[in-house]
């Protein structure tokens, strides 16, 4: 079993608090994202769990094991890096064969390893080149073959498709689902990019400030974020949050800002909030220019600033009173700048969170 357990797990360089009292329970097989912004203390939470950087508290489990005090080597982890790490001199089949060598591996099983390794990431004809003649989806590859032939119980991935355009991180992340369905092993996956968290994780979580603010499968993360926090990091565009009042009228709940009135969710934690402020959040998908259903649909009015096709969509950024906020609009959507529009935002999908501290009230 390769079950990692993080237990109240801590670390300080100097008087600086990095990571904050984080426990993790991530199961056998089970291939969970770490995701934040830069400096939320992601990679120096792998970086522990591989034994790069010493825990100032807390313990670290391995297969049920305490490694706190053991070396990298001794983990039964495989690291891959953002920049590859691969020996200019040597060709591909000596880097991937590279760590077995070091170990004195039979020369049988290191071919067998390595040209397993190679079928797995379609690399078999690439193993008699150097590095500086592949493409950098190439040489990632080579990077996590030599990962695989070590027969891990673990792969740490430490932002491995950050120097890739746009087009290769979209071929390399069907490659890393693709190992994770050949090479059922346990993978701890670090990123600051919110598409790659919710295409590749079982689960997700969201780290900020050194703190989990919360763990969960994507659609749950999406869809019932537990702050403001992980509700504006997670989702392109991102959600947008309009300061409220709560008001009660004629026995039903309203959030208004201004000109701007919406019903707000109901329930009793709701309720609770009549009379108080609060932040608003629905998510730009949930906006429309046309009603979609009447009961459900509520106007507001907007100025846009901003119009920004995509191709695959537009999107519209409008100002309402003193607060932005952002539209999702069907492609081939005909619409200017400098104009005042009329949107429409589904009820349904409105969010609440405290106004003090973030917190998801109705979400």
């Amino acid at each position: 079993m390769a079950r990692v357990e993080l237990q109240n797990l801590s670390k300080s360089f100097g008087d600086t608090r990095v990571i904050r009292d984080c426990s993790l329970d991530i199961a056998d097989k089970e291939f969970l994202v770490l995701v934040g912004p830069s400096g939320c203390g992601k990679s120096t939470l792998l970086r522990m769990v591989a034994g790069l950087e010493d825990a100032s508290s807390g313990k670290i489990l391995i297969a049920g094991s305490v490694v706190n005090d053991l070396p990298p080597k001794d983990r039964h982890i495989a690291m891959v890096f953002q920049n590859y790490a691969l020996y200019p001199h040597m060709n591909v089949y000596k880097n991937m064969s590279f760590g077995l060598r070091m170990r004195k591996t039979p020369k049988d099983e290191i071919d067998r390893q390595v040209r397993r390794a190679a079928k797995i990431l379609e690399l078999e004809d690439l193993l008699d080149r150097k590095p500086s003649q592949l493409s950098g989806g190439q040489r990632q590859r080579v990077a996590m073959g030599r990962a695989i032939v070590r027969n891990p119980e673990v792969f740490l991935f430490d932002e491995p498709l950050s120097n890739l355009d746009a087009k290769l991180r979209v071929q390399m992340r069907l490659e890393i689902r693709k190992l994770h369905e050949r090479v059922p092993t346990t993978i701890i996956y670090v990123t600051h990019d919110q598409v790659e968290a919710m295409t590749l994780a079982d689960r997700i979580a969201v780290i900020d400030k050194g703190v989990i603010q919360q763990i969960g499968p994507p659609e749950e993360v999406y869809n019932h974020p537990a702050n403001a926090f992980v509700a504006g990091f997670i989702g392109s565009p991102p959600m947008n949050f309009i300061p409220v009042d709560i008001e009660e009228n004629s026995g039903m709940l309203e959030a208004r800002a201004g000109a701007v009135s919406l019903p707000a969710p109901e329930g009793d934690a709701a309720k609770a909030l009549i009379g108080k402020k609060a932040i608003l959040g629905i998510r730009p998908e949930h906006i429309h220019l046309q009603p979609e259903n009447e009961n459900r649909d509520k106007p507001i009015d907007a100025h846009c600033d901003v119009v920004e096709p995509l191709g695959s969509a537009v999107v519209l950024v409008g100002r309402v009173g003193e607060d932005y906020i952002s539209a999702l609009l069907p492609a081939g959507t005909k619409i200017s700048a400098r104009q005042d529009v009329r949107l429409y935002v589904n009820s349904e999908e409105i969010k609440l969170f405290d106004a003090e501290n973030g917190k998801g009230i109705c979400v």
